[in-house]
């Protein structure tokens, strides 16, 4: 017997027709290295094995679930005991694909890892807190978090799932986000942009000229009485590209 870890954020999503909606929005085909992201009791790994594909790398950090996928046997399947949000995609393979259910408390983390990784994963499929993917996809107020991906990956919101398909059951909705690689994304040091974005999404409802020296939002074309939700995401890369020139 294995028990649910409520400090992982664990909750295991049972619905086979959610399950094979993840696969399908993965596009998967013979070459394809999949990685799971928190393959749990195996839910999901064991529909993803049926689809073609060249190899699947499953991600798990609690070693209860380590030892319980480990009893799926498959060639193409390895499993490897790992923190997702800190791990280093890039030395699985060049064109990965990624999926997974995030657990709500690190799923911005992984997120964020996976932008830090983007050399090497072309396309993701997440479930994550509704309220975070409606965010990424652009659906809603946007975070720092939304201007990070989106400028290396197009975001698709691809449906919500209700509490009851999990367990334990969460408190919120899920939704199910797709991402694909952008191959005309700006060359930036990922690190540095994420910095200056918090900068900008800092205290949103102070003016920019508060945050970012008004010489600066005056070469970028951008009025430094705004406020950050106001300028596009273009005029914030260029804000960052004249940012990083001047300062």
């Amino acid at each position: 017997m294995f028990k649910l870890r409520k400090e992982l954020g664990q909750h295991l999503l049972l619905s086979q027709g959610v399950l094979r909606r993840i696969a399908e929005s993965l596009l998967l085909s013979e070459d394809d290295i999949l990685v799971e992201i928190g393959g749990g009791t195996g839910n999901l790994t064991k529909i993803l094995l049926e689809y073609p594909l060249e190899k699947l790398y499953v991600l798990e950090i609690d070693t209860q679930m380590v030892e319980k996928l480990k009893v799926i046997k498959n060639k193409k399947l390895k499993v490897i005991q790992a923190d997702a949000t800190r791990f280093r995609f890039c030395s699985l393979g060049k064109r990965l694909k990624v999926t997974g259910n995030l657990p709500y408390n690190v799923a911005s983390l992984i997120v964020e890892n996976t932008v830090i990784n983007k050399d090497c994963i072309t396309l993701g499929v997440f479930m994550l807190q509704k309220e975070v993917a409606l965010k990424l996809a652009g659906k809603s107020k946007v975070s720092w978090l939304t201007l990070l991906l989106n400028t290396f990956y197009e975001t698709e919101y691809l449906m919500s799932i209700p509490p009851r398909f999990f367990t334990p059951k969460p408190k919120v909705e899920s939704g199910l986000i797709r991402i694909r690689r952008k191959y005309n994304a700006p060359a930036l040091n990922i690190p540095e942009f994420k910095k200056f974005l918090t900068t900008l999404f800092c205290a949103r409802r102070k003016m920019l000229k508060k945050k970012i020296p008004e010489n600066i939002l005056k070469k970028a074309g951008i009025d430094p009485s705004l406020r950050v939700e106001q300028i596009s995401a273009e005029e914030i890369i260029r804000l960052y590209n004249v940012y990083e020139e001047l300062r």
